[in-house]
């Protein structure tokens, strides 16, 4: 098959979601037709496709295919995501279950899980890739439900550690973030060993991209991140800024544990004990753990700053991918 431009191939990637969503089967068609009205940054598929890139910026068509399945099991996991949450914004659009309905929501997400799952199965010549096997993204959608689970368990741990907490965001957001990177690679046709970079790489940036998002529930507007924010804490989710606030000041834990707190309480607790700015610095080791990774690939330089691009996007710097 021919290769493709970057360009042509972010665009097909679009087009097929959109396809995947619009010309579903009628039972469900209004459903996820509301979906595709909201299109997001899909950083994940950028991801994909950047990594698949061979030395003159060339892409297999079949890098496309992989790109908008974990397009659609991301998705699906905002469905998922916004029924536990309660939420009614996502996108700066109304949520699935705020307007049809959490039952209806439910069943959606499951049904994009599994229209992810065919669309992989769809790729074609997946038998040139030598280590198309490894892409494996059933584990990797378990990983997402586990690290998921992981979090509801913990849900109002004040003792959860930070070593806990970088096991519940390793599943929850870095795991398709590792999975973008990987498919990317291995439809690159990449060999063994650099295949296992781009995987570390993209793990680090799912990290940071979690970590980054945990602050923006201090940092921003419901306007400006077009999102639910403060409301982490109330949903019962402990985030690093708080998990630092709860080690740091032992009045604050006490108060938290006898349910004396507001939000009120919570913003002044991170402010005072550093708590975004130790999330920040934590941010900074990912990232020049990545820069490290990044800078050992066996790529161009064009190719470098386009993946650095992706991981300084994932810490909320406002770049151009």
């Amino acid at each position: 098959m021919e290769k493709l431009a970057y360009e042509e191939s972010y665009e097909l990637v679009k087009e097929e979601i959109q396809k995947a969503l619009t010309n579903s089967p009628r039972i469900i068609n209004e459903y996820l037709t509301h979906l595709s009205a909201a299109q997001g940054k899909m950083i994940r598929a950028v991801s994909v496709l950047t990594c698949a890139q061979d030395e003159e910026g060339k892409i297999n068509p079949s890098a496309v295919h992989a790109a908008a399945a974990i397009e659609i099991i991301h998705l699906a996991s905002l469905v998922h995501d916004d029924v536990i949450d309660d939420a009614d914004l996502r996108r700066g659009k109304e949520t699935l279950q705020k307007k049809y309905g959490k039952r209806t929501a439910v069943i959606c997400g499951d049904y994009l899980l599994s229209l992810a799952l065919k669309m992989t199965a769809a790729i074609p010549n997946r038998k040139d890739y030598e280590d198309y096997e490894d892409m494996n993204l059933p584990n990797y959608i378990s990983r997402l439900c586990l690290g998921e689970l992981l979090q509801h368990i913990n849900n109002d741990n004040l003792n959860l550690t930070v070593f806990e907490y970088i096991k519940i965001i390793s599943g929850k957001t870095a795991a398709l973030f590792e999975a973008s990177f990987l498919a990317g690679a291995i439809m690159g046709g990449y060999p063994a060993e650099e295949i296992k970079k781009y995987r570390k790489i993209g793990n680090y940036a799912g990290l940071i991209f979690q970590m980054q998002d945990d602050c923006l529930d201090f940092d921003e507007t419901v306007e400006q991140a077009k999102k639910p924010v403060q409301s982490d804490y109330e949903q019962g989710v402990i985030t690093l800024p708080v998990i630092y606030a709860l080690g740091q000041l032992p009045d604050f834990k006490k108060k938290a544990a006898e349910g004396c707190i507001g939000r009120a309480d919570i913003n002044r607790a991170v402010e005072k004990s550093g708590g975004l700015n130790f999330t920040k610095q934590m941010i900074g080791r990912y990232y020049k753990k990545a820069e490290r990774c990044i800078s050992r690939l066996d790529t161009t330089e064009e190719k470098r700053r386009k993946i650095t691009a992706i991981v300084k996007k994932a810490t909320g710097m406002k770049v151009e991918l």
